[in-house]
């Protein structure tokens, strides 16, 4: 870690545009705090939309086999189910980031957790596949607002030589949501019969979730640094006081003398318009394509085969005997072996807390790319072996884990950090959320598109595209990689980096 002196003029001289020093030292504050009691309670409750998307993607994905019958739903409605899912997605991260940028974080944070409990009541309550198809649009929305929002709050409050494993935890705690889903899914799918209520109980059991989230941040902070940002320094001084409470002079002090001076950090100049045209102007396009390409190519394949890989190894038990089971059986079955499958999910979020910041995030991204592509590469040997696919079900098993660990420790991780790491604070959630809104196309094309593929052409063929797309995943971080370890977020915006 450098000094605090070789730190401020490392800032000074590296930054195009200087900082007043008040500033400086405020977000010196931020960067070299210790971890302290509000830092964990600030990062339990960013965790909403990371633990919520878990959830509700292996909970729909559990549900849609009991529903399809009920709602006698055909192929297109299975997709499209799961496409609003992630569709809205794409809505909410784009508006989130948005409004967190221009009405501050907590509000929004407050906001998509509102909305998310209403979205998730009306799913349990559904009458028809049209209702449950427009309550789950909702609550892609809801998700798709948290992310940018929590992200980019997490991202401005850790201390910077914290930055990296705090929010690899975060999005870690998404595996703690699948896993959750799955606790809920055998509890309940253990008595459950064939056309009873149970799907809605499963649900249901997401709005439960997300209610200690909505009371819990109704108490929390604004960022400070958005209030800089916005010129709100006096704000910002009496956040940075539940920090260092005996430094209230001193801040107070600098938020007189800062007055309403926005504290502006980036490649370009202050007073440029900062919107979707600074993710590509020339200082941040190569920033733009590492942070939104290689995340959409991750979330064809993670969503791809994470919402449907209860139906995927339902498909490749092909030598079970349904009738005898019945269909609550058989998707109690998938459940148990999606729940060992979902382990992996968590120990390769466990195994990114200390690759990503040893490692760093380009090369962790990489590496899970590349081990991405070896766990589709397994599937797709344990299908083309001689015999049928239920012949070979530790193989079958073996390529979800290698794919789901790989996934977490690298990508999971790093393409939820780097756009918070690559943007000023001014346009941090938009730039997050229009990444996310990115990849969550990626996951709306793949997931409306697998059943259709599975019906036509097979299991095979749906593991050959998601073996390609995480391939590619690994090319694109490695032609468009910015080196920035190390930095604070301020930092971030010194001149270009060697490669």
């Amino acid at each position: 870690m450098k000094s605090r002196k070789t730190r401020q003029r490392h800032t000074q001289h590296a930054l195009p545009h200087p900082i007043h020093p008040d500033h400086a030292s405020m977000t010196r504050i931020l960067d070299e705090s210790p971890l302290l009691p509000i830092h964990y309670r600030i990062w339990a409750l960013s965790t909403g939309g990371t633990l919520l998307s878990g959830v509700s993607m292996f909970l729909l994905g559990v549900t849609l086999p009991l529903i399809i019958p009920i709602f006698a739903m055909p192929a297109t409605s299975i997709g499209l189910a799961a496409a609003m899912l992630m569709g809205g997605t794409v809505v909410g991260a784009l508006i989130g980031g948005h409004l967190a940028d221009h009405l501050g974080r907590k509000p929004v944070m407050v906001m998509d957790m509102i909305l998310l409990m209403i979205a998730a009541l009306l799913t349990a309550l559904a009458p028809d596949a049209r209702v449950l198809i427009g309550a789950e649009l909702l609550v892609g929305v809801g998700i798709g607002m948290d992310f940018p929002v929590g992200s980019s709050y997490l991202a401005e409050f850790m201390p910077q030589g914290r930055r990296g494993r705090m929010m690899a935890a975060s999005i870690a705690v998404q595996s703690v949501g699948m896993l959750a889903g799955a606790g809920f899914a055998l509890v309940l799918l253990q008595g459950a019969h064939s056309g009873d209520n149970t799907w809605r109980w499963l649900l249901a059991a997401e709005a439960l979730l997300v209610l200690p989230y909505l009371l819990g941040r109704l108490t929390l902070p604004e960022s400070a640094r958005w209030c800089m940002g916005r010129g709100h320094n006096a704000e910002a001084a009496r956040i940075l006081e539940r920090i260092v409470p005996r430094q209230k002079a001193m801040l107070d002090a600098m938020a007189q003398r800062l007055g309403k001076k926005i504290h502006h950090v980036a490649k370009i100049r202050p007073g440029r318009h900062m919107g979707i045209r600074t993710l590509f102007s020339p200082e941040y396009r190569r920033r733009t394509l590492l942070v939104t390409l290689p995340w959409f190519f991750m979330d064809v394949a993670t969503y791809g085969v994470g919402l449907f890989t209860t139906i995927l190894l339902g498909t490749m038990r092909n030598g079970e005997n349904v009738g005898i089971i019945g269909v609550v059986g058989r998707d109690l079955s998938n459940a148990l072996d999606s729940g060992k499958v979902d382990i992996f999910l968590l120990l390769g979020s466990l195994l990114s807390l200390w690759m990503v910041p040893w490692l760093g995030r380009i090369h962790m991204q990489m590496i899970g790319f590349g081990g991405m592509t070896l766990g589709m590469g397994l599937l797709y040997f344990a299908t083309e072996l001689a015999g049928s696919t239920a012949a070979h079900p530790q193989l079958i098993l073996s390529g979800f884990m290698v794919f789901n660990l790989f996934m977490t420790a690298g990508p999971n991780a790093t393409t939820f950090i780097l756009p918070t790491e690559m943007y000023p604070t001014q346009v941090r959630a938009f730039s997050a959320g229009f990444a996310a809104a990115v990849a969550k196309i990626g996951a709306t094309i793949s997931v409306f598109l697998l059943p259709v593929i599975q019906s036509a052409l097979g299991v095979t063929v749906i593991l050959l595209l998601m073996g390609t797309v995480s391939l590619l995943g690994l090319v694109l971080t490695y032609n468009f990689r910015v080196q920035g370890r190390g930095l604070t977020l301020e930092e971030h915006h010194g001149p270009a980096l060697p490669q």
